[in-house]
């Protein structure tokens, strides 16, 4: 466990174990829970397809395309242990593979029209 205070910042850093300079990392999910094993019931999004959901979130820039570090500041789900569990999902793509997941960055879906 990492032990903060309440808004203090929060700083990751995730890199990629490989031979290959022609790989690189996206970050394309990270959600938040008060329990370890469940990160679906009670979650907070951070950023979820690639799209920023909290405030606080920022990307910092690394000389190194299989590293990649962002920073949000801590917090605690209210009624609930004050523990807070992260999970996050990278993506590994090939470097200026411009159809990659990496270079379409925030995905939305798009919404079905109800019909009568």
């Amino acid at each position: 466990p990492y032990y903060v205070d309440i808004n203090q910042n929060l700083f990751l850093e995730a890199y990629l174990h490989s031979s290959d300079p022609n790989l690189m990392l996206f970050v394309d999910t990270c959600v938040a829970s008060p329990t370890p094993h469940n990160v679906t019931t009670v979650t907070y999004d951070i950023i979820r397809n690639g799209c920023v959901r909290d405030p606080t979130y920022n990307t910092y820039y690394s000389h190194y395309r299989h590293r990649v570090r962002f920073k949000f500041n801590a917090f605690q789900f209210i009624r609930s242990n004050p523990l807070v569990y992260v999970q996050c999902e990278l993506v590994v793509c090939r470097t200026y593979d411009y159809s990659s997941r990496c270079y379409q960055g925030c995905i939305t879906r798009s919404k079905r029209g109800a019909s009568s």
